[in-house]
Formats: structure tokens, C-alpha cells, sequence
């Protein structure tokens, strides 16, 4: 889903953060999630190449984690190059998280952080990576798919996607904060039954427009 409002803010500098919003907490860190086997039904938010830096202006927009706990997610992925370990911590506030290294890490998730992860939730067996390192983002999610796995999350190209191989559904949720040529930023929410999956991009062209959209 897509706001068509007009941009009214291209940076994040001004966005105002929450409470604990980018702070790190290492008490209370929960990534990287050592589950790997989660129950249905379950609603999961996905964001990725955040590109948070610790020194740059740039934060993770308060309102995607609101839209996150308003959709009472039960797990969030993060597809890579969040650059800083403050927004895992923030999302974690909301529901433990799973996240894979990027290309654009720091040092800390470098080490804390694998470069793919597969885990499953009811019947449906998920692989997340970044999708460096290969001729393309799209390419590398494609070699993951396959017989056995239903879905294949990725990040790295920002460019926000959902299509199939086969009987895999291939998941790009885009850039939350950086979207270089795209229309849209964006983040993404899959809903699993025991049954299905049921992908969905929530596209914005500012952040705020996430305050309109609701289960």
C-alpha cells in the first residue's frame, strides 16, 4: 500500500525520536534472536538498509516502529545494513529480531551478526540475507530459492519487491530512510498461517503517512 500524497520531507534529520528510540541498550538487547522455530499464526515486520550511522543524522522513523506494534508483530527481520546496532535495540523494543550483516555494518554487527539466517515459522521455511556479494541483490535471493523453502527475505538494492521463483516468494521490503531512486520508501509485513503466506509492502513517500495505515 502506497500514500499518494506528495513528498513533503526527503531526509530524516528532523524526525524526532522517541524514548530509548536508537539508544543502545545492551541489557535489554534481544538480537540477535536465537530462536529459530516460531508458531503460527504469526505477523512479522520487515525493514531493512536503514543505513543508520552513528555519528550521521539519519534515525529509523519512529513511526515505523509504531506501525510495527500497532500490527502487534510477533517477530521483525532486518535485512541488512542497518550500519548500527541502536536500530536492532529499537526495534527490539517491540519484538525480538532477526538480522543478517550487511555490506555496510560496523565492526559490531560484523561480528554479532551472520550473513544469512533460516529459520522456520509453522510449516513454512524462511532464509534472510542481505543479497550482497553477488551480480545482483535479486540474483542471490533467487540461487536461495527453491524445494523446501517458502520464502526468501532480502535487502541490499532498496528496491521494494515481491515476486516468486517457483513456489518461493522472493520479499524485498526496500529502504526505510533511503530510498536513492525509487519512488517509495518502505518496509514489509507477512502475515503466516499454517496455510499461507501472505506478503505486503506498506510504501510511503514520508513517514508520516505511516500513522494512517492500520490492521
Amino acid at each position: 500500500m502506497a500514500s499518494d500524497r506528495p513528498a513533503d520531507r526527503e531526509g530524516f534529520d528532523a524526525v524526532s525520536d522517541r524514548p530509548g528510540l536508537g539508544a543502545e541498550d545492551h541489557e535489554a538487547r534481544r538480537w540477535p534472536e536465537g530462536r529459530r522455530d516460531f508458531p503460527v499464526p504469526l505477523t512479522i515486520g520487515v525493514v531493512g538498509d536503514t543505513h543508520v550511522h552513528a555519528r550521521g543524522a539519519r534515525r529509523l522513523p519512529p513511526e515505523v516502529v509504531d506501525l510495527f506494534e500497532r500490527f502487534a508483530v510477533g517477530l521483525i527481520l532486518h535485512t541488512g545494513d542497518a550500519n548500527t546496532a541502536g536500530v536492532l535495540d529499537a526495534l527490539a523494543g517491540v519484538a525480538p529480531v532477526i538480522g543478517v550483516v550487511g555490506n555496510n555494518d560496523d565492526l559490531e554487527l560484523r561480528v554479532e551478526l551472520d550473513r544469512e539466517v533460516a529459520f522456520t515459522v509453522g510449516p513454512h521455511r524462511f532464509v534472510l540475507l542481505h543479497g550482497h556479494g553477488g551480480a545482483s541483490a535479486r540474483s542471490e535471493a533467487r540461487r536461495r530459492a527453491g524445494p523446501g523453502v517458502a520464502c526468501v527475505v532480502y535487502g541490499h538494492s532498496h528496491v521494494p519487491l515481491i515476486e516468486r521463483e517457483g513456489e518461493t516468494v522472493l520479499f524485498n521490503p526496500g529502504s526505510a530512510t533511503d530510498r536513492r531512486w525509487q519512488e517509495h520508501f518502505g518496509v514489509g509485513l507477512l502475515q503466516v498461517t499454517e496455510d499461507r503466506i501472505d506478503p505486503e509492502l506498506v510504501l510511503y513517500h514520508d513517514p508520516r503517512h505511516l500513522r494512517n495505515v492500520r490492521p
